[in-house]
């Protein structure tokens, strides 16, 4: 209607006012059009717009949502809780209700970070590290800490700014880049961490309170040269009550804890603001002040002694505090203990000690990422806030170094808890206008530093609960109604608890220090793998990175570590290492696109274009096994004893790949492909088979079969043994995998020169959980099929199932040959080969062939041409049956055998012949030619007969009772019209032993005597 007279008028519209009009009116029209439509007039005369659109996608609409319907999601992604929600898909059911994030950069970033970093060691322990290690080691110090968090900070600002980054920080970078295993492994560490720094806080809390603001609060009061026991056992008391204290309020109102955060911060920048207007005026006016280092009162002015504090100090512990150039004096034992005492180190110092002591101080640097679910802008704010607060204090530590050693003497430097300045705090001596601002500032910063541990490590280890990756720790992911972490919470404090009872700072510091420098190495890690990758979701907004600086931050961090204390570094590691393969073994498999998935994929692809090369060394040459199951009609398998044998004979090395067959065509059969190949892969767990499930649907089982023999495998990772059960049922011509199928297989794994092993009574065969205290594994060495059968009994050994079992080896003497001297070098040949094993030589002389051996050959014949009759019916067939017995029995018989047989049915029995009866009876007839009894046309089935029966007849006087018998698999004859009586050989062959497992080798050397 209008719609088309509207594209007719707009090609001539130009500039005019009436091909305008024209336009509109016609819009206008169409849009009354489509109202009248949509109350339900002429429906059926009118197409919407909509329609003429999508009509050509009307069959996606029902599982692909429409683009202008979904921009609208993609646009306003929020962030969401870590562990709430598994993946994007859930995202749309799942997500709740959350305030738009309105905090920028200054307030959500930058301001957090200065908060988290500077604290406790500043105030209390950097004054004394510049006093002991000097300037320029000191520096050295700051300078390596400073550049492993900046380095940090590259590649964290990286994989924050590669999509949306929940809650859970540093855990949910790590846990996406490389995988639940190291997700889980270094979130627990930077737990630990987290919760070993509150610990560190409240430590730092109660130290200023007892030493510099009330030292009479002290309840354990120190006595002769206990001073260090005393102070420990307060550190403890007061410690468990703050902690308590703290827990208690993050329990009942952690809202407020994040609102007095501010606060914190705000004394700690005050205090730092004091510093320097202290250096400023010490510049202008030199302070002077008693120091008691001596039997007398020395006044020491503080003139930049920058050049006497270059070099570093170390001293054993309980060495007295003094100058290099002036010695205590010697003083009597009443002036020391009486009078002003000497001051005592009491710690042995060294450089290493003084990393692991120092670095706690530039921890912090998550406090961005942990809150980027509240930014306006995460991409934007998280690199710049995070960078610009680490190049912040890393100018204030560098600057506080060299004010610190050019304004204060360096023994009161080394003085550690300012005892030679009236207990006063040796870095308030610079403060102004006065040393208590930085002692108030020092210490509501180190409370507020401890209450935010306890409030962010409890979330943290909820996250990682609720990701359900450490099932141990499942419990901790509940908590109270609005979501507070109640059961974190109390696990944190019991933690924080244990770094109290160590009540010592200095040896809390370098404890926090593995964890941190743990995490931020898998943050590097993590950078660096995505880097080198390459990978297409890899598109990080953030682009001042590369994979060398974040290779030197890895590189960085592990050296910090073993530089602080090797054996603490140790340790984290081992429990780092713990919770990954925990998580391997026990934990959740969770498929986040990690990096080490990636890499896992390039370093298969490396190695499979290696392998190409060509075929594997003797030496390393083992069984690749492609298992051939059966599946009955409910897509479950027939034969779970196979997948066990499997297990048994693989121990979890190599190649293993598990294929069956449907029959039919893939678009009919599609979900019973899925069925199917979740039912293996669900048995393949159970039976502990490490390897790879391949359903192949086709027109026949037999192509199928072929298909799968054909193109397993990838690359130079392809099968070389094909592993299959014998048709118990292969007599049964409606059966599916019958005779036909099973030796046109043989046939294709020998033209493929891949080996064979058919196990016959697998059900027989032992689960996984059974064990032989006693037997044999018994091999018959008939035919050299490349050392084959000399190997899969050491394999089998390898398993605690047949570990028990004795391994013996039986080869075939005919009469020509030297059983003893055959018995030797058998001796010697395994003897090189390196295994054990009893070796027996089983002489077997050709005589005649007995009556049984032809019977036998008779009834196969008999039931090969009864089912050449296939296109009869069942009645007819065992009519045809019937007479080809009866007229092979009247051709072959002597008129008095014909006479015996026609007589009754008892004297039928006289077809089972022995060997004395076949001689007396020759000897009785010598007139009517018995010798043409047994005179067949095919000649050679007789004498196959004749070897199988034979042979059959050794093995079970040898191995009846063997735990596993394994023999040559002789080969289909060439002649295919043989092959149902090659089936029958093979059931002669192996009668009467429970389990057998024939082995037909690839023609190739796969056992070697050299190293």
């Amino acid at each position: 209607m209008c719609l088309h007279q509207l594209f007719l008028i707009l090609p001539d519209v130009k500039s005019s006012a009436d091909g305008i009009k024209k336009t509109i009116f016609c819009i206008s029209q169409i849009m009354d059009h489509a109202v009248i439509v949509s109350s339900g007039k002429h429906s059926s005369d009118f197409i919407t717009i909509a329609d003429v659109l999508f009509n050509l996608f009307i069959e996606e609409m029902d599982s692909n949502p429409m683009v202008s319907s979904l921009l609208n999601k993609l646009a306003n992604y929020t962030n969401l809780t870590q562990g709430v929600v598994e993946h994007e898909a859930d995202e749309d059911t799942k997500r709740k209700e959350v305030k738009v994030p309105r905090m920028g950069t200054f307030i959500g970033v930058y301001l957090p970070c200065l908060q988290n970093i500077l604290g406790v060691i500043l105030f209390l322990r950097l004054t004394w590290i510049v006093g002991t290690a000097g300037v320029l080691e000191s520096f050295i110090i700051v300078f390596m800490c400073c550049a492993c968090t900046m380095l940090t900070a590259i590649s964290m600002s990286a994989i924050a700014t590669n999509g949306v980054v929940p809650a859970g920080g540093s855990y949910y970078m790590i846990s996406r880049s490389l995988g639940p295993e190291f997700g889980g492994a270094v979130g627990l560490c930077f737990y630990l961490g987290t919760t070993f720094a509150g610990a560190m806080y409240i430590l730092g809390t109660i130290e200023i309170l007892l030493t510099y603001i009330s030292p009479s609060a002290a309840i354990f009061k120190a006595e002769d040269g206990e001073e260090t026991e005393a102070m420990l056992n307060n550190m403890r008391v007061y410690g468990t009550c703050i902690i308590i204290l703290m827990a208690v309020v993050v329990f009942v109102g952690v809202k407020y804890v994040n609102k007095l955060a501010l606060v914190f911060l705000a004394c700690v920048i005050l205090s730092i603001i004091a510093i320097y207007a202290g250096v400023i005026k010490t510049a202008f006016d030199p302070p002077d002040f008693p120091i008691s280092y001596y039997e007398t009162e020395v006044t020491i002015a503080i003139v930049f002694p920058l050049v006497d504090n270059l070099w570093s100090v170390y001293s054993e512990k309980g060495s007295i505090v003094e100058k290099k150039n002036q010695p205590s004096v010697s003083g009597s034992e009443d002036i020391k203990i009486g009078g002003r005492p000497y001051v005592f180190t009491d710690i042995m110092t060294y450089f290493t000690m003084l990393v692991g002591i120092y670095f706690p101080s530039v921890t912090g640097i998550m406090a961005g990422s942990n809150r980027s679910g509240d930014l306006k802008d995460a991409q934007k704010s998280i690199p710049t806030g995070t960078i610009l607060a680490i190049s912040t204090t890393s100018f204030i530590y560098l600057s506080c170094i060299v004010l610190f050693g050019a304004c204060i003497e360096g023994v009161i430097l080394r003085d550690k808890f300012g005892e030679a300045v009236n207990g006063n705090l040796v870095v308030g001596t610079l403060a102004w206008p006065s040393p208590w601002v930085i002692v108030i500032g020092s210490f509501f910063s180190t409370c507020g530093a401890g209450l935010q541990s306890l409030t962010g490590a409890p979330r943290l280890l909820q996250a990682i609960a609720r990701d359900g990756i450490v099932p141990f720790i499942q419990v901790f992911g509940h908590g109270k109604a609005n979501g507070e972490p109640t059961w974190a919470l109390l696990l944190t404090a019991g933690i924080c608890e244990i770094g109290i009872l160590i009540a010592s700072l200095d040896s809390v510091a370098p404890i926090l220090s593995m964890f941190f420098l743990m995490c931020y190495m898998f943050v590097n890690l993590a950078c660096a793998v995505q880097t080198l990758l390459r990978t297409p979701n890899w598109r990080p907004r953030f682009k001042y990175y590369h994979w060398t600086l974040s290779f030197l931050g890895m590189s960085l961090c592990l050296a910090l570590m073993f530089i602080c204390s090797w054996y603490y570094a140790l340790v984290a590691m081992l429990i780092a290492g713990c919770i990954y393969k925990y998580i391997e073994y026990r934990g959740a498999e969770k498929e986040w696109g990690d990096g080490i998935r990636g890499l896992s994929l390039n370093a298969a692809r490396y190695a499979l274009l290696r392998v190409e090369d060509g075929p594997p060394h003797t030496k390393n040459w083992r069984p690749q096994l492609l298992v051939l199951l059966n599946l009955d009609c409910e897509q479950l398998v027939k034969h779970p004893r196979l997948l066990s044998f499997t297990s048994q004979l693989k121990a979890g090395k190599g190649l293993t790949i598990v294929g069956s067959v449907l029959q039919g065509t893939y678009l009919d059969k599609c979900t019973e492909t899925q069925k199917a190949e979740e039912n293996v892969k669900a048995l393949m767990g159970v039976e502990k088979t490490k390897g790879f499930c391949q359903i192949v649907v086709s027109p026949s089982f037999r192509d199928g079969i072929s298909h799968l023999i054909q193109s397993a495998g990838l690359g130079g990772m392809k099968h070389n043994t094909v592993l299959m059960a014998w048709p118990q049922s292969w007599k049964q011509t409606e059966n599916h995998f019958s005779w036909k199928n099973f030796v046109d297989t043989v046939r294709e794994t020998t033209a493929a020169q891949q080996a064979l092993l058919v196990a016959k009574n697998i059900d027989l065969f032992p689960t996984n959980q059974e064990r032989f205290t006693e037997g044999n594994i018994d091999v018959w060495w008939i035919v050299h099929d490349g050392g084959m059968l000399m190997l899969l009994p050491f394999l089998l050994r390898q398993h605690k199932v047949w570990r028990k079992c004795k391994m013996r080896i039986f080869t075939v003497a005919q009469m020509d040959d030297n059983s003893i001297q055959m018995k030797k070098d058998l001796q010697m040949f395994l003897y090189h080969l390196r295994l054990n094993a009893e070796v027996e030589v089983v002489e077997m002389f050709e005589n005649d062939i007995s009556a049984f051996t032809y019977e036998k050959t008779l009834m196969m014949e008999q039931r090969s041409q009864m089912l050449k009759q296939m296109q009869l019916s069942k009645n007819e067939r065992e009519r045809e049956a019937q007479l080809i017995h009866d007229r092979n029995t009247a051709s072959h018989s002597t008129p008095a055998v014909k006479a015996s047989v026609a007589a009754s049915v008892p004297e039928k029995v006289q077809m089972t012949w022995t060997k004395e009866k076949f001689v007396a009876e020759k000897h009785k007839n010598k007139d009517t030619n018995v010798s043409d009894l047994f005179v067949y046309r095919n000649q050679s089935n007789v004498r196959r007969m004749h070897t199988a029966v034979k042979l059959n007849g050794v093995v079970l006087n040898k191995s009846q009772h063997a735990q596993l018998v394994l023999l040559n698999m002789p080969g289909p004859p060439k002649n295919r019209k043989g092959d149902e009586n090659y089936m029958e050989f093979l059931e002669v062959l192996t009668e009467g032993l429970d389990r057998v497992l024939l082995v037909r080798g690839s023609g190739r050397e796969v056992i070697t005597i050299y190293s």
